[in-house]
């Protein structure tokens, strides 16, 4: 059996999907070739050559993301911060830039056992993510859909198998004025990547086709449930509590203004993301 290269592979595979548009080719050949091989990515390099099984398999899946399937629906995982979550259809795929707002969210904790809200939490990433670094906190995540909260639970059960401290999971919707009203006024910090694409604006296939559509689009303005966010955020955080809202790059005056009508929050801030776009907006509850 003749062995092949497989930088040669991973070569022709970034060909393909930089023909079919792929934003990273060459990392999503390098992610994928890792995952037919069971590696991490950063030994491919001292796997010089592979059996042919091997590269047909790495065409099949490249085949697959060439037509616009999400990288993590063909792996099944995703990454937030150090926590690895098990993603696919029916739920929204955790993106980089919610890196920001974890690690905002994580600066801004001062006591060694805070109550953390994590407010449309989907896969439940942020809050996995800060119950892995604050094994101390009480974690607390809403999620309104059935299908997202049920990769959340699995998520949230596979964290503790690994020793993570469990979180709380609650079916909730964030618009309804008495979700969470048993924790009014004891929360240090609200962290929430809410749907807040403006409808109407075309969006990546990979999104369109694949994520859920309530999961990623947020009323004629992108601000339907940010609005409903805020209020939200006043009535959990405890005096000199946070709040991190993600918001779409078009937000970057609106989110803001939004949390500076509640007189309980101050030092109202806007944060780009790293490519300088405005992406999340914080604020901090009155008193200490």
């Amino acid at each position: 059996m003749t062995r092949h290269p497989l930088r040669l592979a991973i070569m022709e595979a970034e060909r393909l999907l930089a023909a079919a548009g792929v934003d990273s080719p060459r990392v999503d050949a390098e992610l994928l070739a890792a995952h037919v091989l069971g590696v991490e990515r950063s030994r491919l390099p001292l796997i010089p050559l592979v059996d042919p099984p091997v590269v047909d398999a790495l065409h099949k899946v490249v085949r697959q993301r060439a037509t616009r399937v999400p990288l993590q629906h063909i792996t099944g995982r995703a990454w937030l911060g150090d926590v690895d979550l098990e993603v696919g259809p029916g739920v929204f795929i955790p993106r980089p830039e919610t890196e920001l707002v974890l690690e905002w969210g994580l600066s801004t904790v001062e006591v060694d056992d805070p109550v953390v809200v994590d407010l449309c939490t989907g896969s439940g990433a942020l809050a996995l993510a800060v119950a892995h670094r604050l094994p101390r906190a009480s974690v607390h995540a809403v999620e309104r859909d059935p299908s997202a909260l049920a990769w959340a639970r699995r998520n949230a059960e596979a964290r503790a198998v690994a020793g993570d401290t469990p979180i709380t999971l609650h079916a909730g919707d964030v618009t309804e004025p008495e979700v969470l009203a048993d924790l009014d006024g004891q929360v240090d910090l609200v962290l929430c990547n809410p749907p807040y694409v403006p409808d109407g604006v075309e969006v990546q296939p990979e999104v369109a086709d694949h994520d859920p559509r309530h999961a990623v689009f947020g009323g004629a303005d992108g601000l339907e449930v940010i609005r409903h966010v805020v209020g939200l955020a006043a009535r959990l955080l405890k005096p000199g509590g946070y709040v991190a809202i993600e918001h779409d790059d078009t937000h970057g005056g609106a989110v803001p203004a939004l949390l500076e009508t509640r007189r309980v929050l101050t030092e109202v801030e806007d944060h780009s993301d790293l490519a300088g776009r405005p992406r999340f907006a914080t604020a901090r509850r009155v008193g200490v």
